[in-house]
């Protein structure tokens, strides 16, 4: 069943219907994988693939442009996996559920996977094109890129012999991105001591929902809530006005580049403070709904019974030292850069959490498009852990692309853009982890940039994909292509 049948372009809209049916979320590319193999073979088409299980396709020049510069489109296969909580789903297994709605595309209650399905559905129309113009292609398609980088960071340079790359994982229309930040994760492991939850405790669910959450790269300037924080607000609140309380459980988030859509705890409860408990909650959700009522305005706090039976819980000491650290940590903007306007310098993001046995885990996952600055940051989550009784293990580190404003390819780029737009694009970085700068490290000498069409909500179930801007940015990038194979650089 093609979902896009009548749409623009014809060729992306068909590979980006045949990815949507083949299960690709992060570490699991493999069917994908085959999909591509099998494809480059009925195509006639020269491909290689590395340890890491990145692979290229090698798409021939249009006949007379042989000789013109070898160009590499790269995306990666992976897709970010999350669902709204009421929503069944496998990731594993199921088609992504996609339609159409007026000039968007969107999916049922789960991540569309447009990010980086579309880029790559791209690459791969030119295998089909007859229209296009071009010299050499490499379509370079990387695994694993949402959970650390992984298949990039592994990439073997010599799969490669292009010069030239554009990246095709941006999403704003008539944007042009010449850098990235670099990155870090840190687990954090905090020892508590459990124990019997006595008689007259009570216990209850708490649930933090309704929030947008986002990609903790590009929406974590727009200073939306974080549920792990708000979570831990409300508990405090209750701490504050002398509740005796007990965690038995607690869990929010689920990737390590997304900001905390929901949260969970379960908590036991002195039966002689539940009235003052469920007072202390109530206000300080409320408070947290006034702070945050532009950027997230549908918070929502529910509070019920637990009627499993609760036998162990975390002291009230160490209850507390769990939910001081979470609200210690940092999360969110920490700095703007200082050359380019409006573009986040430093942020962090608290992600995860989750308790396992007599241990609560948490995942921080920080950025900095200034390597000093991230090992500033790094620092102060390493001390301030350690001031809590915990330890930290870094994992992940990647590093930035540094912006070359005197690239070649960039003025080609800008050339084209003002001749089919009849504007200039927006040149900047962005404060997320693209591949551009890892792969840089793999092959010395490359000119890159990075593009795409608009995208909303990526890394959450409110991800969108504007038709319009596909078409816009798919003829761009047949148009530069073609300027490239006729002139060079």
């Amino acid at each position: 069943m093609n979902r896009f049948e009548g749409l623009e372009p014809k060729y992306v809209f068909h590979y980006f219907n045949e990815l949507l049916n083949i299960p690709r979320p992060s570490k699991h590319e493999e069917k994908v994988l085959a999909y591509l193999k099998d494809l480059a073979q009925k195509k006639g088409l020269e491909y290689r693939q590395d340890k890491a299980k990145n692979i290229v396709i090698k798409v021939p020049a249009t006949r007379g442009f042989e000789n013109a510069p070898t160009v590499i489109l790269q995306g990666h296969l992976d897709m970010v996996a999350e669902k709204n909580s009421d929503v069944e789903f496998d990731f594993l297994k199921d088609p992504i559920n996609a339609y159409v709605d007026g000039d968007w595309i969107k999916a049922k209650g789960t991540t569309l996977g447009a990010d980086n399905g579309i880029g790559v559905a791209a690459a791969l129309a030119f295998i089909d094109d007859p229209d296009a113009v071009h010299g050499p292609l490499e379509i370079l398609l990387t695994v694993d890129e949402e959970t650390g980088l992984t298949g990039a960071s592994n990439l073997d340079g010599k799969i490669l012999s292009g010069k030239i790359m554009l990246n095709l994982d941006s999403e704003e229309d008539g944007v042009f991105f010449i850098g990235c930040a670099g990155g870090a994760n840190t687990v954090i492991t905090l020892p508590v001591k459990l124990i019997n939850v006595s008689r007259k405790f009570k216990a209850f669910e708490l649930k933090i929902s309704g929030l947008l959450g986002g990609h903790s790269g590009l929406n974590i300037i727009d200073n939306r809530a974080n549920a792990i924080k708000l979570l831990a607000r409300v508990i405090k609140a209750a701490i504050k006005v002398k509740v005796e309380l007990m965690l038995v459980d607690i869990k929010g988030g689920d990737k390590h580049n997304a900001i905390p859509r929901e949260a969970f705890a379960v908590v036991a409860v002195n039966e002689r403070h539940i009235k003052k408990f469920n007072v202390a909650l109530n206000g300080e959700i409320e408070r947290a709904k006034r702070e945050f009522a532009t950027a997230d305005k549908d918070i929502k706090l529910d509070v019920t019974e637990f009627t499993k039976k609760v036998s162990k819980g975390i002291n009230t000491s160490d209850t507390s030292r769990v939910i001081n650290l979470l609200l210690a940590l940092p999360h969110g903007v920490l700095s703007m850069s200082r050359e380019i306007k409006g573009l986040v310098e430093t942020s962090s993001n608290l992600a995860t959490i989750k308790m396992k046995g007599s241990k609560v885990e948490i995942l921080t996952s920080s950025r900095s498009s200034v390597a000093e600055a991230l090992d500033s940051v790094l620092m102060s989550i390493d001390s301030l852990v350690e001031l809590y009784g915990g330890k930290t293990k870094g994992y992940g580190r990647y590093p930035g692309w540094r912006p070359n404003v005197d690239s070649p390819l960039l003025k080609k780029a800008v050339s084209v853009f003002k001749a089919i737009r009849g504007s200039e694009p927006h040149i900047t970085a962005i404060h997320a982890g693209l591949e551009c700068g890892i792969i840089l490290e793999k092959v010395p000498g490359m000119d890159v940039i990075s593009f795409g069409p608009e995208m909303h909500g990526v890394h959450s179930p409110n991800e969108r994909l504007n038709i319009p801007s596909v078409g816009r940015f798919y003829e761009y990038l047949k148009k530069l292509l073609e300027s490239i194979a006729r002139e060079g650089l």
